[in-house]
This record gives structure tokens, C-alpha cells and sequence, in this order.
């Protein structure tokens, strides 16, 4: 988190090498967090340089099962082992890429305050001192800014060792974008159920059948476009602020930004 995560504004570091000190060598790789994604770590020095590799990973805080799995990494190694998968974030030898969430989902991408129902990005944020205007306390300021206050390097630079990332909705969301039922429905949840019978996993849903494949199982053709959409990076996300995560959005409800 902004917070209390390694470059949060409370951990008392503002990189590794203050964190660890003599440490750094045994330091392989960054878990990247739900509110930033590998592009954003690679303005980091450390990660800048190639030295530390970037992983993700989804953790399991609540019982909900739309919260597990959103994120991962991907590995290309002969054996699923654990001394395979250590090598691989090691050496980066076979660590191939990472699924990530859209940071604007994450529940702290952007600064605010969720009481006064007020956020804004990093500009305006200067622009406010920090100060929110509806209240007068201090704003809850999100990882897009921190990330700008510690970034050693402009928007766009692309590490030599980088690998490849995806950004992907949770299914469970774009099904709420479909029915405009809840997360938790019992037809969100039928429909959920009913895909994953029929192609098998979540990630194969949202990454890999095909147009043609999702028609041919009678999958509604507004949801096949949402799936499409969301592979291509084509859906509007009204970004997360002081614990509250992201919306996704369509086209047309873009008026309420």
C-alpha cells in the first residue's frame, strides 16, 4: 500500500538499498502490488538498472472468492518445483511475465478521502497541498503519486530485462458490467459457474478462447465484447482512492468522471 508497503509513505524508505543496505544482493524481486503495475516499478532505480525483477502476486485477505487469483506470474520451467520457481525469480531464467489488475482498480491508486467522496490524481493533488478540499484534513495519498515522488526515470522507460505483463478485469467484474447485478448475485454467480464449466478456468475465459469458441457455448454476445474489450485494455476504470476499489465502467457511463 501507499502506506506501509516497502516505497509507502510511512515504511521510512524511499528505496531499497535504504531498506536493506548491505542486504540488496539477496533482494531478487518486488511483488508489485493491485494499485501499480511493472510499468510503474520500472522508473524505481533498482528495477531501472535490472537488478530486481518485478512478480505478482494475488493475496487471499477476505473469504470472497472474486479477491483470489487476480493476480500472478508466469513461469516457463521444466518442472513446477519449488527450486525451479526460485531460480527463475533468481536469475530470471524462465520467469516469463505477470497478470496484472488495471492499477486504477487497486484501492489505493489514486489520493482522496472515501468520507468526503473526493479523489483526484497526483497533479491536482499539488495543486491542493495535500489538503482535501471538502473537509480540510489531509488526503490520502495513493501509490500514482507516490510512485512520482520516488521514480527515477520518466513515464515509458522499459527495462532491458523487462518481461511482459497483462492487465485484466476479474471475470466477476465483468460480469457485474454485464447483468448491473451485484458482485455477489446469485445469477452473477450462475453465469460465473456455468463459464468456468464450460472452459475450464478463469484465466483461459478472460486470455484465451477465442471470439468463435465463446459464441459456439451460447456465451451472450454483450459479455463476449466485454471479455474482448478487457483483453485489449478498452475498459474505463474510475480509479480507487482511500480503500475504495476501482470501478469499472462502459463507454457510456464515462460522464460521471
Amino acid at each position: 500500500t501507499p502506506w506501509f508497503g516497502l516505497f509507502g509513505s510511512k515504511s521510512g524508505f524511499d528505496s531499497l538499498k535504504e531498506c536493506f543496505g548491505e542486504q540488496l544482493d539477496k533482494i531478487h524481486a518486488i511483488e508489485s502490488g493491485m494499485s501499480a503495475d511493472p510499468s510503474m516499478l520500472w522508473r524505481f532505480e533498482e528495477v531501472a538498472n535490472g537488478k530486481v525483477r518485478v512478480v505478482s502476486f494475488s493475496d487471499a485477505h477476505s473469504f470472497w472468492p472474486w479477491r483470489i487469483g487476480r493476480e500472478a506470474t508466469i513461469f516457463d520451467i521444466e518442472e513446477l518445483s519449488y527450486d525451479n520457481i526460485i531460480k527463475a525469480i533468481r536469475t530470471g531464467q524462465g520467469l516469463k511475465g505477470t497478470i496484472e489488475t488495471p492499477p486504477e482498480y487497486g484501492r489505493y491508486h489514486w489520493d482522496g478521502h472515501r468520507n468526503c467522496n473526493f479523489s483526484c490524481g497526483p497533479e491536482e493533488t499539488k495543486k491542493l497541498n495535500r489538503i482535501c478540499p471538502k473537509c480540510g484534513g489531509k488526503l490520502i495519498i495513493g501509490v500514482e503519486y507516490r510512485v512520482e515522488e520516488l521514480a527515477k526515470k520518466n513515464k515509458g522507460f522499459t527495462p532491458k530485462n523487462s518481461v511482459q505483463f497483462r492487465k485484466l478485469l476479474p471475470l466477476h467484474e465483468l460480469l457485474v458490467l454485464h447483468t448491473g447485478s451485484g458482485i455477489a448475485s446469485k445469477g452473477n454467480w450462475e453465469m460465473y459457474n456455468s463459464l468456468i464449466e464450460k472452459f475450464g478456468n478463469e484465466f483461459n475465459i478472460l486470455l484465451r478462447v477465442n471470439k468463435e469458441d465463446l459464441i459456439s457455448k451460447e456465451v451472450k454476445l454483450k459479455l463476449i465484447d466485454l471479455i474482448i474489450r478487457n483483453r485489449e485494455g478498452k475498459i474505463k476504470i474510475k480509479p480507487g482512492y482511500d480503500g475504495e476499489y476501482g470501478v469499472a465502467m462502459l463507454e457510456e457511463q464515462k460522464k460521471l468522471f
